[in-house]
Parts: structure tokens; C-alpha cells; sequence
């Protein structure tokens, strides 16, 4: 028999004042705060054959899986919640999906170890997710716990080698959490000492301030032992704050002769009462089942309270982060045809203006981008700058070598012009390279800078961004052809070897030389005369190539660019241009549940 239909055991606990705040974070547990947020709760941890199972079927009312090595392969939530008008009845839920309600409890057993071998598989593997039980009836205490894999040490046939590794993972990363109550089930005819639970329970609470112990099977110590079980229960031995509570309940041989776990009860109290050395426990209340109910729920419920400012202070954090994040993926097209063509209007705009602000230097992507342009230009005026060593090299080698090597008809004293005018166009049409490597340098940061900001401004519309990026591509690609034919025509009319007298004549003065005359034909005066020329075409090509690549490449690429994106709003499938991407639409209603949960709980701590 494994469920009793008569008075609760525990009624003289139910007190107005604990159901509120055990109901408060089952509430937060049902709509998924603990995703969120640690909630305050009870872990019960112990080595295997510590009695666990026996001190929760007590607390429950019902039986629960029995047997030799790991019975529980899943944490158990065990939601106790009296109701005086309800006989029993109990939910089970489980993998985010499944949820079964009955009303027998013999099949307790049957439903949980149906949802370990669903979870964990069949067999004797372990599982961290969570199986909710939620026992609903007149004859339970109100309490909530986590029953958690038993301890083990040696791997059985069928487990991995690595199963106590795995079920130490699984416990400590429950009891790790500072709202969390450890309850440490221990054997009376063990050394307390050595049990792994405890050991495990003061790493992680070293101060024993959230650690309370139950020590089970008190009718097996040797005679003799007694008192040294009474110094461990009045806290001589290892001292945990929440103190220490023994119990003695049902073992296998109650169990098979079916006695009732209210008879179970019955048997504790007589056990203690007529205890020569336990029973002035029963009078300090730190001895039998309706204690540990009493003070488990009354140290739950204090610990909810104390725990309570902090979760609503990290409650009303998250709200507004999550604010923040929903702030930035917008809103999302509107449903309304018309409304979503204004909005594709309104998005489309957008873009436009901060690719024009971008073109006029008004908006900075990431780095300036005038700045970076303007560093390029600046080498390519050193590219300049550098060249005039070799310019003025060449060209008084020619000098130095002209009666040997570059004499036509010319009578002595005389000078072939053309042969120097070969000399000029030759190294300038050799600047025509780097005129190109600065254009392509141009275009890459502005084309990286566009498709930066489409990238962002439709993050959550792949087709506006895959039309944008391939229009930011092609119309620059076009302006770089375009570019690339002004700057040719550039070198070929730089190879007419051409400028205004006076312009010449006053780059002349300022190297010195004297303007006019027939001084101007004399072989030694050529080297300064080119050199003065030179400058003439470095001032040329210095602006006018940065011009050019900074007009085409960017003012008439971002003009071009916002009239391609104009002409979408003429087609008709707007639904298609505004599709959203699906992650982004996944992830939104993911932060606004999230939300929705946040708030749901912060109006619930408000309530109460």
C-alpha cells in the first residue's frame, strides 16, 4: 500500500502564512523564471542506501522508485501543495512537452520511472533534466524539494566508468547556488564524518548557513552508540546552523509486510517516545517526520523571504536588458498592406539618408572614412613626392649621355627636344600604376563602409540586404571602370608634355633659373627645366586623381546606389522584400517571452 486517505500528519504546519511564498515560486518555476534566475529551493542530496527515497515518500505520502543502485537517474521536483477540498491528485511533467495528470497514486512509480527511461534512456544512465511531480491533496505538507541522484562511487554493469564523475557534476551544479537549501540525508550507523553528501555539501556551503541533515535509520546503531548520535544532532560534531532533525521510516520490512506510511508514522513516534536516549529529542523538535515537515517548510519560506529583495532587484534588471535587446531588433514590418508600404518606405529612407550623410562625411561607419580616404591620398602624393629622385636622376643621365647615345643630325651644341619629351612621358605614364592601386584601395574601404551600414540598417530583412550589397557592388564596380578610363585619359594627355608659359615660367623662378632668351636651348639647363615641369604634373595629378576617385567612387556610387534601392517601392511584393530573416524572428519572440515571464514574476513579488 503506498498511499493513505486519512487526516494529514502535518496539519498543525499549514499556516496561512507559508503557502504564499511556496506558491509564489512554484508560480516562478510554471512560467519558467528559473530559466532566468536561481530559485530558492530545497536539494536533497545523500550517498546511495541513505534512506532519501524513505524520508520523501514520508513527506509525500506516496511511494516513490526503489531498489538497489541509482533509482533517481533524473533530479525530481516534488511539488507538495495541501488542499483540503482535494482528495489526491498529481501532474507530471517533463522534456518541455509532456504532461500527464492522474489521480492514483499507486502509479507514482510507473509515471517517473516512464519519464527517467524518456529522459535518460533505459537502463541505469543519468539525465540532468528536470521531472516536475506535483502532488496536489489534503494529506501533504506544503513544501517543494529536488530529490537528486543518489552518490555513488563504483561504476555497476551497464553504467560509464564515469558515473560518479557525472552524478557529482549533476549535484553540485544544483547546490552550487546560493538560494539553494542543501538537505543532507545521512545513515545514524555511518561515521558522519566520511560520507561523501556532507563532504560535498560543505564545499559548497563551507559556513554551513544553508546546510540542514536528516539522519535516517536510528533503530540500526550498535547499543552503545547512542550518544555519540545525540552530540551530532545537537550540533557537537560538525556544526551546520540549520541543525540536524533524525527520523526513523519505513525499511524494506515494513514495506513488505504493507504497512501504510501513516502507520510508518505512527511506529516513528512511539519509536522515539519510548527511546531511552532519543526521546527528549521529540521535545527539543529535533526528532520524527512532522518535525523535519515543520522546520523544512518554515526554513524554506525563510529563505524565499530573505532571498526575495535580490530577486526582484534581478527581476527588474533583466526587464530592462531585455527592453534594451527588443529596442534594437524593432518592432518588425506591420501586418497592414498599406502601413507595410510605408514602412518599406520608411526602412528604404533610412538607408538612403545615412549613405548620403556618409558620402559628405556627415555620419562615421565604424572609422572615418574621409580620414582613411584622406591618408591614402597623402600616400599617394608621397608615391609622387618619391618619384622626383628618379625623375631628376633619368633625366640628367640623358644629359650626361647625350652625345653618346641619343645625338641624331643635331650639330654640336645642339639638343634633339624630343628626345627629352620620350624621357618625361616615359616616367610619368610610369605614376599610371599607382594611380590605379590607390583607385581600388578607395574602392575597397567604401565599398566595406556601404555594405556596413546595409548590413545594418536591414539586418532583419536578408532580401533588402542581399539586393543592397549586390547593388552596392555593381554600381561600383561600374564607377571604378569609369575612374579607371578618366585617369588613362589623364596619363595620355599627360603625355602631350603641356603647360602654360607662365605657369612654367614661374615654377622656373623658383628653382632659380632664369625665364626667356636662348639660355632656355642650352644642354645644362634642361635637367632644372624638367625638374620645374615635373612639379607642374605632380600638382596636377595629385588633386586630379583623388578627385576623380572620390567623386565617382563615392559621391556618384552613393547617389546611384539610394535611386536603385527607390526603384523597390515600384514593385508589387512587398510581403517578399520585407520577409524577415527567420532567426531574427525566432530570437524576437524569444527575448518578448522572456519579457513576458519577467514581468508576469514581478507583478506576482509585487502582489505578495
Amino acid at each position: 500500500m503506498s498511499y493513505d486517505d486519512g487526516p494529514s500528519m502535518f496539519q498543525d504546519q499549514l499556516a496561512e502564512k507559508v503557502r504564499p511564498f511556496i506558491d509564489l515560486i512554484d508560480y516562478m518555476r510554471s512560467i519558467g523564471i528559473d530559466k532566468e534566475l536561481p530559485l530558492p529551493t530545497i536539494a536533497v542530496v545523500g550517498d546511495q542506501s541513505s534512506g532519501k527515497s524513505s524520508v520523501l515518500e514520508t513527506l509525500s505520502g506516496v511511494a516513490l522508485p526503489r531498489g538497489t543502485g541509482i533509482v533517481t537517474r533524473c533530479p525530481l521536483l516534488l511539488q507538495l501543495c495541501n488542499d483540503r477540498t482535494v482528495k489526491w491528485e498529481a501532474v507530471i511533467s517533463y522534456g518541455g512537452k509532456f504532461r500527464n495528470e492522474f489521480d492514483d497514486p499507486s502509479e507514482v512509480v510507473r509515471h517517473v520511472e516512464q519519464a527517467q527511461n524518456s529522459l535518460a534512456g533505459k537502463g541505469v544512465g543519468i539525465c540532468e533534466d528536470l521531472i516536475t511531480l506535483k502532488i496536489t491533496s489534503s494529506t501533504v505538507c506544503d513544501l517543494s524539494l529536488i530529490d537528486l541522484p543518489g552518490i555513488t562511487r563504483v561504476a555497476v554493469k551497464g553504467q560509464p566508468d564515469d558515473i560518479g564523475a557525472q552524478i557529482n557534476h549533476l549535484i553540485r551544479k544544483f547546490i552550487k547556488e546560493k538560494r539553494t537549501i542543501i538537505l543532507v540525508v545521512v545513515p545514524c550507523n555511518v561515521d558522519i564524518a566520511t560520507t561523501e553528501a556532507l563532504k560535498m555539501a560543505q564545499e559548497m556551503d563551507p559556513e554551513g548557513t544553508r546546510t540542514l541533515a536528516i539522519l535516517t535509520k536510528p533503530d540500526l546503531i550498535d547499543p552503545g552508540a547512542e550518544k555519540n548520535v545525540l552530540e551530532i544532532v545537537h550540533n557537537k560534531v560538525i556544526f551546520l546552523n540549520m541543525g540536524y532533525v533524525i527520523v526513523k521510516c519505513r525499511g524494506q520490512k515494513q514495506i513488505d509486510e504493507n504497512v501504510s506510511i501513516t502507520r510508518a508514522i505512527e511506529e516513528e513516534l512511539e519509536f522515539f517516545q519510548n527511546h531511552e536516549h532519543f526521546r527528549s529529542l521529540l521535545r527539543e523538535e529535533k526528532a520524527s517526520t512532522k518535525c523535519l515537515a515543520n522546520k523544512l517548510s518554515n526554513a524554506l519560506v525563510n529563505h524565499i523571504k530573505k532571498s526575495l529583495p535580490q530577486m526582484s532587484e534581478k527581476i527588474k534588471e533583466q526587464m530592462g536588458e531585455v527592453k534594451h535587446l527588443l529596442s534594437k531588433l524593432e518592432g518588425g514590418p506591420p501586418l497592414e498592406p498599406a502601413e507595410k508600404r510605408k514602412y518599406l518606405i520608411q526602412v528604404i529612407t533610412d538607408f538612403n539618408e545615412q549613405i548620403t550623410q556618409l558620402s559628405k562625411g556627415d555620419i562615421i561607419v565604424e572609422e572615418n572614412l574621409f580620414v582613411l580616404m584622406r591618408k591614402e591620398f597623402a600616400e599617394w602624393m608621397k608615391c609622387l613626392q618619391n618619384d622626383k629622385s628618379n625623375y631628376h636622376k633619368v633625366v640628367q643621365q640623358v644629359v650626361d649621355e647625350y652625345d653618346q647615345k641619343h645625338r641624331g643630325s643635331e650639330l654640336p651644341g645642339f639638343t634633339n627636344y624630343r628626345v627629352f619629351q620620350h624621357v618625361v612621358q616615359k616616367l610619368v605614364a610610369e605614376l599610371k600604376n599607382p594611380a590605379m592601386m590607390t583607385l581600388q584601395k578607395i574602392r575597397d574601404m567604401v565599398q566595406k563602409q556601404f555594405n556596413h551600414l546595409s548590413r545594418e540598417s536591414f539586418k532583419n530583412y536578408p532580401y533588402l540586404h542581399q539586393v543592397s550589397k549586390k547593388n552596392i557592388e555593381t554600381i561600383q564596380e561600374q564607377q571604378s571602370n569609369i575612374v579607371k578610363e578618366r585617369i588613362v585619359e589623364q596619363f595620355e594627355m599627360e603625355m602631350q608634355v603641356y603647360t602654360q608659359d607662365e605657369i612654367f615660367n614661374k615654377h622656373i623662378l623658383e628653382e632659380g633659373k632664369t625665364a626667356g632668351g636662348k639660355e632656355h636651348d642650352t644642354r645644362s639647363k634642361y635637367p632644372g627645366l624638367l625638374k620645374a615641369y615635373y612639379e607642374i604634373v605632380v600638382q596636377r595629378l595629385a588633386d586630379q586623381v583623388p578627385m576623380l576617385i572620390g567623386y565617382f567612387i563615392l559621391k556618384q556610387s552613393a547617389k546611384i546606389v539610394c535611386s536603385e534601392m527607390l526603384d523597390l517601392l515600384h514593385r508589387d511584393d512587398t510581403d517578399d522584400i520585407l520577409q524577415e530573416d527567420s532567426e531574427i524572428e525566432q530570437y524576437r519572440a524569444k527575448l518578448q517571452a522572456q519579457l513576458d515571464r519577467l514581468i508576469l514574476a514581478n507583478d506576482k513579488i509585487s502582489s505578495l
